[in-house]
Formats: C-alpha cells, sequence, structure tokens
C-alpha cells in the first residue's frame, strides 16, 4: 500500500520529468492520440441508445410487453390541415404523396377534429420510436410542397419525430452559442490572470483538444454503455471546466516557482516543482471527479449512464494532458523566455547600455484585498464567521423542501421549434391526443377472448370519466398472447388531472376487469413514462448519494490522511448541493425569474437535474478542496502551525481558485442560455453551486472550521502530527 501510494505521488514528477525532457516528443505524441482517439472514434462510430434501453419501472415492463407481441410504440406523424378552400383535396394529396414513400409503413384515414374546423392525416414511420427522426426529413418536404400546392390552406406537420428533429437542430444551434460565448469571456479571463497570450491559449488548447479526444472516446465507449444523446453535451459541460482548471493551477504553481527561484532554476527544473505539488493534486482531483461520476451508473438508467461516461472519459482526458503534454508546453515556453532574455542582454552589451535592475517579482500566490479581508475577519471570528456562513447556506437551502420533480415531457420544449408551435394546434384542435394510457396484458392465446372482454370492460368504465376523452383501441398480437387496450387522455402528461387518472388505471379499473383474470398486466404511455422515471429516481437516490458520500469521504481521506478532514468535506459538499438546488427551486419553480432567464415556468424541476448536480458537484468541488488544503498541509507538513498554516494556504490559493471558479461559472452559465430546459436548469444550478462553493465555503466555513480544529483537524495523521509536535510554535502574523 505504502509502495503505491508513493508510486502515485511521484507519478505526476517523472511524467513531468520526460515530458520537459523531451517536449517535441510529448507535443506530438499528444496532438497524436487526440487525432488517433477522436479517427478510432468517427471510423468505428457511435452506438445510439434504442427504445428498449430506456425502459424504466412498470412503464418499462410493459413496453417490453407491448415490443414482444409486436404491439410497441411506432413513430407518427400527423398532418394537419385547416383553412375555407379544399380541405379533403388536400388530405388526398397528403395520403398519395405519403404512401410512395420508402420511409413510411402506413397512413390513416382523415380524421376531423370536433368543431370542424381542421383535418388531420396521421403518418406511421417504419422502423423503432427512436429512429423516426432519422427519417422524418423526407416527409415534412412533401408536406411544404402539398402546403405550396394549396396555398390558401394551412397545412402542417408535427409528431414525435418532428418534434424530436427539431429539438435536436435547436440543441446544436444552443451549444454553438455556447461556445462562442464561453470560449471569449474565458480567455479574457486567463489574459486578466496571466498577462500573456501564450499562456493563455495553453489552457485553452489542452481543454478542446481533450474535449476532441474524449468525443471520439466515447464513440467507442458507447458500444459498451449506449449513448442517450447527452453525452457530446456533457463532455462539453464538464471539459471546458475542468480541462482549463486544471491547466490553470498547474500553470499557476509553475509562476510561483519560478518568481520564488528568483532565475536560479531553470524551466525543467521548475516545471518539476510545479508537478510535484499541483500535479498530484490534479491528479487527485480528477480521479475524484471520475469516481464520483461513476455512482451515475448505480442509477439503472441509460441517460444517466452516458452522462458518467462523457464526465469520466473527458476528465481523465484532461488529467492526462495536464500530466504530459503540460510539462512540454511549459518548458518550451520558458526556454523561448530564457533565449529571448540572453539575446536582449546580448544587445545591451553591444551597445555598451548597463543591465536594467531586475525588476520585483509579481507576487503569484498572495490573496486579493478582498480575500485578504474576509480572511482577516475570519482569523479574528471564526465561529462566527462559521455560524453566520452555515446559517447562510441552509437559508438558500430551505426552498429545496417545496421541490417538485417531474419529467421534462414534450409539452415542455421550446416554441421556438415550429413543430412545437404545430403541436400546441393540434392538441387545441384534437385535445386527446395529448396522452395516453396503454394497459398491456400477457396470457395464454387460448384467454385471448376473456382478455378481449375484459379490456372492453375497463374502456367502458373509462368512457365514463371525464378525465379520458375519444376513442379507446384494443389490439391483439397475431399470436394471441399480447393485448394493449390505449386510452386517450385530454391532459399533458405533467397535469395532476392526468397522474390521478393513472392512479385509478393501476389501482381501480385493472383490478376491478382484467386484474381478475390473475394474468400480467402493466401500464405505460406518456402519463406512465413521466410518472415512472421520477419515481425511479427518487428509489435510486439514496443509493447513489450514499455512494457519493462514502467517495468523497474516502478520497479525502486517502488524499490527506485525514478522517476528520473527509467528514469535513462530505458536510461541505451537502451545503453547496442543497444550497444550490435550494436556488434553483426559487428561481425555476415560480415564475418570477421568468423574463430574466427566458424561460416558462413548469412549476417543477426536472427529475434529472438534482442526481446530476449532486454527482457533479461533489467531483468538482474535489478540485478546490484539494488544491486549498495542498496549501495549506504543505506549509504544516513544513512545520507551519496549524493556524497560520490554514491562512497562508488559503491566501495563497485564492486567486487561482478565484480565477478557475470564474472559468467554471462562465461555461457553466452560458448553458443557462440554451432553450431545453433541463439543460438550462443544469447550467444554472451549477454556476450557482461553484460561484457558492468558492466564495463562501472555500473563503469563509472551509478556514473558519480548520481554525476551530487546529491541529485536531489532521487526525490521525501521524506524520502530520510528527511534523506539528516539531514546529516552533510563531507568533499570529496578519494576512493581507
Amino acid at each position: 500500500m505504502t509502495s503505491s501510494i508513493f508510486r502515485m505521488k511521484n507519478l505526476p514528477v517523472r511524467a513531468a520529468r520526460w515530458s520537459a525532457g523531451h517536449p517535441w516528443s510529448a507535443i506530438a505524441g499528444w496532438f497524436l492520440f487526440v487525432a488517433l482517439c477522436l479517427g478510432v472514434g468517427i471510423a468505428v462510430g457511435g452506438n445510439p441508445a434504442v427504445s428498449a434501453d430506456f425502459r424504466v419501472g412498470e412503464a418499462g415492463r410493459a413496453e417490453a410487453m407491448a415490443a414482444e407481441g409486436g404491439l410497441q410504440q411506432r413513430p407518427v406523424e400527423r398532418v394537419m390541415i385547416s383553412g375555407a378552400g379544399a380541405v379533403d383535396a388536400a388530405a388526398q394529396d397528403v395520403g398519395d404523396r405519403m404512401r410512395r414513400m420508402p420511409e413510411v409503413e402506413s397512413v390513416a384515414a382523415p380524421v376531423r377534429s370536433a368543431d370542424g374546423r381542421v383535418l388531420r392525416v396521421d403518418v406511421t414511420l417504419k422502423g423503432p420510436e427512436l429512429e423516426g427522426r432519422k427519417h422524418v426529413e423526407p416527409l415534412r418536404e412533401q408536406t411544404a410542397r402539398v402546403q405550396a400546392a394549396h396555398p390558401g390552406l394551412r397545412v402542417e406537420e408535427t409528431g414525435g419525430p418532428s418534434v424530436s428533429k427539431g429539438v435536436e437542430e435547436l440543441r446544436g444551434k444552443d451549444l454553438s452559442r455556447t461556445e462562442v460565448i464561453a470560449l471569449p469571456i474565458t480567455l479574457i479571463t486567463l489574459l486578466a490572470v496571466f498577462g500573456s497570450v501564450a499562456l493563455a491559449v495553453v489552457p485553452l488548447l489542452l481543454a478542446l483538444s481533450s474535449i476532441a479526444a474524449a468525443v471520439g472516446l466515447s464513440m467507442l465507449a458507447s458500444h459498451a454503455f449506449p449513448d442517450a444523446g447527452v453525452g457530446t453535451n456533457v463532455i462539453l459541460l464538464i471539459g471546458m471546466a475542468v480541462g482549463v482548471d486544471y491547466t490553470l493551477f498547474y500553470l499557476k504553481r509553475e509562476r510561483e516557482e519560478r518568481a520564488r527561484s528568483g532565475g536560479r532554476l531553470g524551466p525543467r527544473a521548475v516545471v518539476e516543482l510545479a508537478a510535484a505539488t499541483s500535479g498530484r493534486a490534479v491528479v487527485v482531483s480528477g480521479l475524484a471527479v471520475a469516481v464520483s461520476s461513476a455512482t451515475l451508473y448505480l442509477a439503472d438508467d441509460v441517460i444517466f449512464s452516458s452522462i458518467a461516461t462523457g464526465a469520466i472519459l473527458v476528465t481523465l482526458v484532461a488529467v492526462a494532458s495536464s500530466l504530459t503534454v503540460l510539462p512540454a508546453l511549459l518548458a518550451k515556453l520558458g526556454m523561448r523566455a530564457e533565449r529571448r532574455a540572453e539575446r536582449r542582454a546580448l544587445r545591451r552589451e553591444r551597445r555598451g547600455t548597463p543591465t536594467p535592475a531586475p525588476r520585483a517579482a509579481r507576487d503569484e500566490s498572495g490573496a486579493g484585498r478582498l480575500t485578504a479581508a474576509m480572511l482577516r475577519s475570519t482569523a479574528r471570528h471564526p465561529a462566527l464567521t462559521l455560524a453566520v456562513g452555515v446559517l447562510v447556506m441552509l437559508v438558500l437551502a430551505a426552498p429545496l423542501l417545496t421541490m417538485n420533480l417531474t419529467d421534462m415531457g414534450r409539452e415542455t420544449h421550446p416554441r421556438d421549434i415550429p413543430a412545437m408551435q404545430a403541436y400546441d394546434r393540434m392538441n387545441a384542435a384534437f385535445p386527446e391526443l395529448k396522452s395516453m394510457h396503454q394497459i398491456v396484458v400477457r396470457a395464454d392465446p387460448g384467454r385471448a377472448g376473456e382478455v378481449r372482454a375484459a379490456l372492453g370492460d375497463l374502456a367502458g368504465r373509462a368512457k365514463q370519466d371525464p378525465r379520458f376523452a375519444g376513442t379507446s383501441d384494443l389490439r391483439t398480437s397475431p399470436d394471441g398472447r399480447i393485448s394493449l387496450l390505449e386510452l386517450p387522455v385530454p391532459h399533458y402528461g405533467s397535469d395532476e388531472a392526468a397522474r390521478a387518472s393513472l392512479r385509478d388505471v393501476r389501482h381501480e379499473y385493472i383490478p376491478a376487469t382484467v386484474g381478475k383474470l390473475g394474468v400480467e398486466t402493466a401500464v405505460t404511455g406518456d402519463v406512465a413514462r413521466y410518472t415512472d422515471y421520477p419515481e425511479h429516481q427518487r428509489q435510486k437516490l439514496p443509493l447513489i448519494i450514499g455512494a457519493l458520500l462514502l467517495v468523497t469521504f474516502a478520497m479525502t481521506v486517502w488524499a490527506f490522511r485525514s478522517v476528520v478532514l473527509g467528514l469535513v468535506g462530505v458536510v461541505l459538499n451537502l451545503l453547496s448541493a442543497g444550497a444550490s438546488l435550494g436556488i434553483l427551486v426559487a428561481v425555476f419553480q415560480h415564475t418570477w425569474a421568468e423574463r430574466l432567464f427566458d424561460f416558462t415556468s413548469t412549476g417543477s424541476i426536472g427529475s434529472r437535474v438534482p442526481l446530476f448536480l449532486f454527482v457533479i458537484l461533489f467531483g468538482l468541488s474535489m478540485d478546490y478542496q484539494v488544491f486549498v488544503i495542498s496549501r495549506i498541509r504543505e506549509a504544516a507538513l513544513r512545520g507551519v502551525p496549524t493556524r497560520q498554516a490554514v491562512l497562508d494556504g488559503v491566501g495563497s490559493s485564492a486567486r487561482v481558485v478565484t480565477s478557475a471558479a470564474f472559468v467554471m461559472v462562465t461555461v457553466f452559465a452560458s448553458f443557462i442560455f440554451l432553450h431545453i430546459m433541463e439543460m438550462k436548469q443544469m447550467g444554472f444550478s451549477l454556476a450557482v453551486a461553484v460561484l457558492l462553493d468558492a466564495a463562501v465555503i472555500r473563503i469563509l466555513i472551509l478556514p473558519a472550521i480548520m481554525l476551530l480544529l487546529g491541529s485536531g483537524g489532521w487526525w490521525p495523521s501521524r506524520g502530520m502530527r510528527r511534523a506539528q509536535a516539531a514546529a516552533v510554535e510563531r507568533p499570529f502574523a496578519k494576512v493581507g
């Protein structure tokens, strides 16, 4: 165990030594690796998730039963025709055109709305439900031609495939916009931090190359963990944040060591010193993010598996870039700076110009005025600072008690998508299409008659219920084993009326009818999907949070040999997550911020958001925690009393933590301007969480706790006890 820890500690130094000694090989090797990952990924191709991968709960079980009998839900497009004119002729034109399309399986007879103003033609596409968006474009072209042939009418198309295609296109545009926002701001921030274009470009270059490599690797990984369509989004979101952060930590430490050496050490030696400190912090932080993200696999959900895979890959690739190619780039930049200095000295010598007095090295490690003032207050009143800080975080977390989790249904998609505008008009004309229940029954073929009679009885009971509308549809598989009854519901799947009708179907209608036959029965459909998925998440949440707390505790204890700090880390991460979720609820479950953040409140939070926030935030928080506590621990191991070590460590790391947090907040906040509600909520919650973590947790609460704990905070580290026992108590030196 000891030897493995020793090797882990020395890995960053050995990697940096080789990289700085062979810079061109390291640089060429890195970009070859990136090109290879991307090339192989594109050549192999990704493996997108299919309908079966999304099945959870009773709804998932019902879908599997329906698929067994060939009764699974198909991709359906609906063409609507309205206006004064030859509506029937236009509907005939639509039907004739669609039947000739190779993508089309069937075209239903036209259906007229209750008020007689709209005629609807349903077109069923071939293939699985989720693949409809890949084949919908030719159908939309035919609809446009019908519209052109009948200019006096409104001919429009909507449906699951059209909406999915529109969401996909809008997401692509949004992600491009986030890059336009995040990249310049990140570059400006790095220019302000380093005052050098070359040093500002390096973090961006490594972050973008890490993202490219991770995208290629994710295509390969999707053959083990199917991609639910969110992997690239996560890689971009996390990759920009950790890629820039890890490089920033390393770069700042290299600058500090160079300034501290006063030119006595060469570029390679300075890079090795940075690797021995920040290099190890980057490795620990990266492992923490990767291991924390891996807990998402426990959700037993294809979407979270995709998120976990993307986060793990891009984080590990970012760590690899910081350990391998970054030292080479820093060594080359350092050697170039030395050559420039030598050439300037030589020119001065030739001209007989006296050598100017060396300028004082820029302070790369001191705390800024605001941070110094906050630390002085914390040092004087640690107990009061801790109490006020925790109270503020708890107040911010209070709205969490009223959080309403729902699965974000189709009706929550932005109306910037043309198919969604048609979707609203369709539901106004045909409210029975808003959602549905599908009761699926599996029985011996010989009992098919009994099952059909019982389902008919159920349909008759539902017809008397005002929460149902339209005509029910009863189908049986060719072998007679599977039967499916479809009940239209004139409410969106997230509405309480729809959910109440689902409860009655499951707990009253089925037991009173088909349930008496003793056959296997399950309910799916839009309402069941939107109900069962959040419930599935609630059931998995305790397991994942428990695993996450254990991982965070274990990683902190492993990094710092302190059980106390492990417990502190867990509590602080819970405070950050709770406060950010509380603010998320206060903003998105109400309407007061709709115009500010350009959204329409659904009165709920996406069911995936809390779990995503907890896991990703716990991992990212380890970045700051490892970096700050590493600085404190370095000083304490040198014999500096714990009190002074805390103030020096927090003060010396404040600038880099603030800069890194600003970059992260910028990247995450750029997702607030996305149109997809869950992505908007994820970006907002992560931006708020990082801001609170950097400004409140790491600058106020953490130092206050460590000041109050004193040397007890390192328990049971024997090395720290020896270092502190040998220290000579020194008077407290003020910070700032």
